[in-house]
């Protein structure tokens, strides 16, 4: 490289203090904008896919309460994670570090509730703070004066909740409760002479994708177009491709994922992949009251039927179960639209809107079928992007985009710089509030990424990542040592590796180099051993 990362850094460092573009200062109290700290509304959903919002891509779902958000504020078009799985991201977005530093690296590992948090950093300047649904982090949550989470995964139909005072069942599908118990909270903090600081989390649309009734009703008549890569025989590419267990064809389960009766799949001589499936159906089905399972019987027992008839096999059965997938998944999508709009609904009949930023993300992106697969955890462009939105009112320009480099691990910074309140030095992103306000800052040029869950569920290999505005390197490691380079502008499905290829040498070589500066500027010493090369 002609000039080094590092020195770039700096310069960006040097420029931004002049600038005071990420002053670690609170705004100035006497400035119009700033009198009054803002409510902040954080919500985000669980696997939500940036391809299932319609103010991104309109091929395979309406989402116009979410699109309220984007068309209201500023949609960003270049969002990514910086480890695409569900407890780690929320780690991430809590502390504002990679997992290596807030030490939770993987969904086996407990969040350690004693370190510094942005809930505990709102709350102890004046912030009324609370959370609720979805938390997947092990232990209770910390920083918030209240608090109702689902256990674990949590279910859809007739829900568990933690709180501080033990656990609870409450009636309803999880995806209304959640909304529920925040307007209700909201409705009693909203007159007090305190901002608030609200996590609302859904677990939708999250494997194993119940949708509620209306919505499986309508979804699962309706057809989607197959991604063009459904049928990807990963040639050319690492192992990690090759042998990842996700596959739409081979490791989405017939009867937990496409709600097929156990009896059905195993009179057509299927078994599960994995051993957990069939009971995983029956424990999601039992949860529904009587009424809720005859209304579900009568609309998923013909599609028993129908795929009992058939014996479909091969390609034509990978086409069933994506559709299948499909229905629900974005079956399970639609509530959360829903809620949304009732949630923004409420902004508004309360006064409340014009005071009030509101966040839309997901805690990573998710496969819709491309590549054949199903879930998260690489690299690749569909798990590492996320969704991300953000209305400001009076400060970010309705309908406005952003295609900056951003990542999860800016959020924490993001939402202090909007209400004011200093950011640590030691975290590790940059507020996107210059981004918001179209000030042109001069912005990052290079993601990092770090995946740790192997050996684990879809045996996903472990590997660390670099990203620019064109290029991705990518290096595998654990049980295999293999490198990957994307050219993203001609190359957009990352269908053909071109590492070691003669005509991308220097860009190969200069990815490398950005690969171990960002793992050094990151601190991440497994991902500096990992980010070193053969010259």
């Amino acid at each position: 490289m002609k000039t080094s990362l590092f020195l770039w850094m700096y310069t960006l460092i040097a420029i931004a203090i002049l600038a005071g573009c990420n002053s670690a200062e609170p705004h100035d109290e006497s400035s119009e904008e700033s009198a009054r700290q803002p409510n902040i509304l954080f919500i985000m959903s669980d696997d939500h896919a940036y391809q299932a919002i319609s103010a991104y891509d309109d091929r395979l779902i309406h989402t116009p309460h979410i699109d309220r958000i984007a068309s209201e504020g500023m949609l960003f078009e270049r969002a990514f994670v910086t480890n695409s799985i569900c407890a780690p991201s929320r780690a991430v977005i809590l502390t504002g570090k990679h997992s290596h530093l807030n030490g939770l690296r993987d969904n086996g590992d407990r969040f350690d509730g004693a370190q510094q948090t942005i809930s505990k950093l709102f709350q102890q300047n004046g912030y009324h703070t609370a959370i609720f649904g979805k938390w997947h982090l092990k232990t209770d949550p910390t920083g918030f004066d209240t608090w109702k989470v689902l256990p674990g995964q949590g279910h859809y139909y007739n829900p568990e909740f933690r709180t501080s005072q033990g656990k609870e069942v409450d009636s309803g599908y999880v995806t209304d409760l959640i909304t529920d118990f925040s307007l209700e909270w909201i409705d009693q903090v909203k007159n007090d002479n305190k901002p608030f600081f609200l996590v609302y989390q859904h677990k939708a649309p999250h494997r194993e994708w119940l949708p509620k009734e209306e919505d499986y009703k309508a979804f699962t008549k309706k057809t989607f177009p197959e991604p063009a890569t459904l049928f990807d025989d990963y040639s050319g590419r690492s192992k990690a491709a090759q042998e990842a267990e996700m596959r739409i064809s081979d490791h989405m389960g017939l009867t937990n994922d496409n709600k097929i009766k156990p009896s059905v799949a195993e009179s057509h001589g299927f078994t599960d992949f994995l051993p957990w499936y069939s009971n995983a159906y029956h424990n999601n089905l039992d949860r529904m009251s009587d009424e809720e399972r005859q209304a579900w019987d009568a609309v998923y027992d013909p599609i028993n039927e129908e795929f009992d008839a058939q014996n479909l096999k091969g390609d034509e059965l990978t086409s069933w179960k994506y559709q299948r997938y499909m229905q629900d998944y974005l079956g399970s999508i639609a509530a959360v639209d829903n809620n949304v709009g009732r949630v923004l609904d409420y902004l508004e009949e309360n006064d409340l809107a014009d005071n009030t930023v509101v966040i839309y993300t997901s805690d990573q992106g998710f496969y819709l079928g491309e590549h054949g697969w199903f879930d998260k955890r690489f690299m690749y462009e569909e798990s590492f992007r996320t969704p991300l939105m953000i209305r400001w009112p009076g400060v970010v320009e309705a309908g406005s985009r952003n295609s900056d480099l951003v990542q999860n691990l800016d959020f924490a910074q993001t939402m202090l710089d909007m209400a004011g309140i200093p950011m640590p030095e030691d975290m590790q992103g940059k507020s996107m509030v210059p981004l918001l306000k179209n000030k042109n800052p001069i912005w990052r040029k290079a993601l990092y990424y770090h995946y740790y869950e192997y050996p684990g569920i879809h045996a996903v290999k472990r590997h660390i990542g670099a990203r620019t505005d064109q290029y991705k390197l990518i290096h595998f490691y654990d049980d295999i040592d293999e490198w990957e380079l994307f050219d993203l502008e001609s190359d957009p499905d990352e269908l053909s590796n071109v590492y070691d290829t003669p005509e991308y040498s220097d860009v190969q070589d200069e990815m490398h180099e950005i690969l171990m500066e960002l793992a050094q500027h990151y601190k991440d010493s497994v991902g500096m051993e990992q980010a070193k090369w053969r010259e």
